[in-house]
């Protein structure tokens, strides 16, 4: 299976439409791959709270339009990162969407964990509540966005939702870029999954990004990486690894603790 992971720049003097002309550019371009994914909030900036009302789409507003385009004319499955959603009661959301190759759009995901704590993301979002998976031809993914990397419970429950390949679109910043690593890692290490998490480059609000998006196999084992910059970063992976290195080491059968009981 072959992925790319577009690694993009939020630069405060490119217009949000400018910005979403150039991210489809960039997917189309991926057609050689089987699976795109783009990062957390890339049309606005993860931290550019101040323009979070202002920039607010419908479910179905541009963003998702120009995606689906994207991913048709790509040919691609397109993970397409996440915008800021203003549902239709106004509550503004931190969602995802998933498209299939044929731009069908195949799911939807809001992240549950809002970071900043008493500002910015936390007090201006509301909370998703629901785990997401996509099934893929050649893996199952599971959804989860750049704060939710600090919770290992979600991907525990990814994966016992089928999840084989988890991806994490992020807005990460360059201070806390040595845990960005560390948590990709563990979370492939302890849930015998391939990470895919994908980060954006430059600097918005005045918080550098710290890029260096990543993949990972399911022995915690560097796959690629890439650097601070703008980048495309394009792996080839096997997906049946996820079975054969729960087969070679079934930690995950000796589970005792977080279990459903049994009916």
């Amino acid at each position: 299976m072959r992925a790319s992971l577009i690694q993009i720049a939020v630069d405060p003097d490119e217009s949000v439409e400018a910005r979403r002309q150039r991210a489809a550019s960039l997917v189309v371009a991926q057609r050689d791959s089987d699976l795109v994914v783009l990062p957390e909030l890339w049309p606005v900036g993860a931290f550019a709270y101040t323009v979070f009302e202002e920039e607010a789409e419908p479910f179905r507003g541009p963003t998702h339009e120009v995606m689906a385009k994207a991913a048709a004319e790509a040919g691609v499955w397109l993970h397409a990162g996440s915008f800021v959603e203003r549902a239709p009661d106004g509550t503004l959301y931190n969602t995802t969407l998933v498209f299939a190759p044929d731009g069908g759009r195949s799911a939807v995901y809001r992240k549950i964990h809002r970071f900043g704590f008493d500002k910015g993301e936390a007090v201006m979002m509301g909370a998703g509540e629901e785990l997401v998976t996509v099934a893929l031809p050649q893996t199952t993914l599971g959804l989860a966005t750049c704060y939710d990397l600090r919770f290992p419970e979600q991907f525990r429950g990814l994966v016992d939702a089928g999840a084989e390949t988890l991806v994490v679109a992020a807005g990460w910043p360059e201070r806390r870029r040595a845990h960005w690593t560390l948590l990709a890692q563990a979370r492939a290490v302890e849930n015998q999954a391939y990470v895919l998490a994908v980060g954006t480059a430059g600097t918005h609000a005045d918080i550098a990004q710290a890029g260096h998006s990543i993949v990972v196999d399911p022995w915690g084992e560097v796959l690629a990486e890439a650097g601070s910059d703008e980048e495309i970063l394009t792996v080839e992976f096997d997906p049946a690894k996820v079975g054969a290195t729960r087969e070679q080491f079934p930690a995950l059968k000796d589970r005792r603790l977080g279990l459903a009981p049994p009916s």
